[in-house]
């Protein structure tokens, strides 16, 4: 199945007829529970031309999560795959939604595949039972319409909201960051200021779109920007690495968005040798810290120029990167983007300003940030102080003005008095040859408050805790010690690879 830009932006206008046929006014919430497939873009481009707000939502989640995401985002109408159907059913109910548009993976297949998979589906009785009627459609129901449409737009477009991006909710329930037009398209100024790229004058780019197109760096990374740049996207419904490797075999991408964990799950496929990567040009890394000696592999594996950045749902999400021209200093962000101003405060009084190497908060402040938190003012006026949006997250600038993550403020382990970051524990627990992966918690303790907590993936199955503690005790000041060590087969994670630290805590 190939699709054209004047096709797509047909499907798109045709798909904001259908949503305005069916009352959907401007500014009105519709959400989005779909994979990476093609629907999923021309359903985010249609809304965007209907003038109403896109609710992208993770199709892994459950019931609380799903009650809550509709409910709070207000969303009248989504757009879901049918084999998703038995999770939202019993839902109907207690949710908002007064229309619903099913699609189904072969309507993004070309003849004969979409023939040949709806008869594998019949054969194998794996056809969903949806009730179609007057308020659940089927999608080619839904886009049989005459006109196409697009809504009205002047030059500025000032507060109008295009986006309600939750938050990953590692640290408590999703809220919806409102992302403005404004917003999106000075972060598309960016990006490409960045790439050094313009899209009157860009050569040919292919994106391999790995990255989840529900979460806002693969909005961005995956659909937002390629679109920018009139470039391929080659959509990835669901990731396997040894499929990713044929996938890349066979299209030959040149532009790769992906966090960490996709790029390590690659290199540590058995067979990665037989695979040239070398159409790979460009690379962009973000989400969690891209551990150096990987870095460096990935590097001498696809001759690729690689940016590691800083983002944050709140901003759109890039805030900063390391330059693809220019000096990349190991384990830094980078630099700050153009038009965003960055400050570091002290963690406990956020009107002293530090200057370089001193650690404290990052503020940032630029075209790109949100609007605020929907329906949460005293959280809006909390995180947007001044005009400066408060990112949590503890970090330090150099001389160059490039800039370093030591930790989630929240994530701060306090042992007996003293400040404990679980990226340092981390980073030297991950340097040890027999570890895979490590998150590291703070856990209550009577004596000390709190203590360290450590849980290990083994590359080595041989390893023990006490090596582990020996080791440590090379590297790391006493108070920092891991003193609690368990090993498991994996860690829990977001849909973009993050480390899901509060649950590493009931890990026994």
């Amino acid at each position: 199945f190939q699709m054209t830009y004047r096709r797509l932006h047909e499907a798109a206008e045709r798909f904001a007829e259908a949503l305005r046929l069916r009352g959907v006014k401007p500014g009105q919430r519709v959400a989005v529970m779909l994979p990476n497939i093609p629907q999923t873009v021309i359903a985010f481009w249609g809304i965007m031309k209907a003038g109403a707000v896109a609710v992208m939502t993770n199709p892994l989640y459950m019931e609380k999560e799903l009650l809550h995401h509709f409910n709070d985002a207000g969303a009248e109408v989504l757009v879901t795959l049918d084999l998703l159907w038995a999770k939202l059913e019993p839902l109907r109910d207690r949710l908002p939604l007064r229309l619903v548009v099913v699609t189904g993976i072969a309507d993004g297949l070309a003849f004969p595949l979409n023939w040949l998979y709806r008869l594998k589906a019949r054969r194998e009785g794996q056809v969903p039972q949806v009730p179609y009627g007057q308020d659940v459609l089927r999608w080619k129901d839904f886009i049989k319409v005459r006109g196409r449409f697009s809504v009205p737009t002047d030059e500025d477009p000032g507060d109008a909201l295009a986006l309600l991006q939750y938050t990953g909710g590692t640290s408590g329930q999703p809220k919806g960051a409102m992302l403005g037009h404004a917003c999106l398209s000075a972060q598309m100024q960016q990006l490409l200021a960045i790439l050094h790229m313009d899209w009157e004058n860009c050569k040919p780019m292919s994106f391999l779109s790995i990255m989840p197109f529900f979460h806002v760096f693969g909005l961005v990374g995956n659909i937002i920007l390629p679109t920018a740049l009139a470039a391929t996207t080659i959509p990835v419904p669901r990731y396997t690495p040894a499929d990713l490797l044929r996938t890349i075999a066979r299209f030959r991408p040149t532009f790769f968005v992906g966090a960490p964990s996709v790029y390590m799950s690659l290199m540590q496929q058995k067979d990665i040798t037989k695979y040239d990567l070398t159409c790979i040009e460009i690379c962009v890394s973000g989400s969690a810290p891209f551990p150096t000696e990987a870095l460096r592999r990935w590097v001498s594996m696809t001759h690729a120029s690689i940016t590691e950045g800083f983002g944050l749902t709140e901003a759109s999400p890039c805030v900063t990167a390391n330059p693809l021209d220019g000096p990349q200093k190991e384990g830094s962000i980078g630099v700050a983007f153009p038009h965003t101003e960055i400050r570091i405060v002290d963690i406990n009084d956020s009107s002293r300003v530090l200057g370089p190497h001193e650690e404290g908060e990052m503020l940032v402040r630029g075209p790109q940030v949100m609007q605020g938190y929907w329906n949460r003012p005293e959280e809006t006026a909390a995180t947007l102080a001044d005009g400066w949006l408060h990112t949590g997250d503890i970090a330090y600038y150099d001389e160059e003005g490039y800039y370093y993550i030591v930790d989630r403020k929240k994530d701060m382990i306090l042992v007996s008095g003293f400040n404990v970051y679980p990226n340092e524990v981390e980073n030297v627990i991950a340097s040890m040859p027999g570890v895979l992966e490590v998150g590291v918690v703070g856990v209550p303790s009577a004596k000390s408050g709190e203590t360290v907590k450590a849980v290990i993936v083994r590359k080595d199955p041989a390893l023990t805790a006490d090596d582990v503690k020996k080791y440590c005790r090379t590297q790391l000041t006493g108070y920092k010690m891991p003193r609690e060590i368990i090993f498991v087969d994996s860690l829990p994670k977001t849909a973009v690879g993050k480390i899901l630290r509060r649950e590493l805590k009931d890990i026994q």
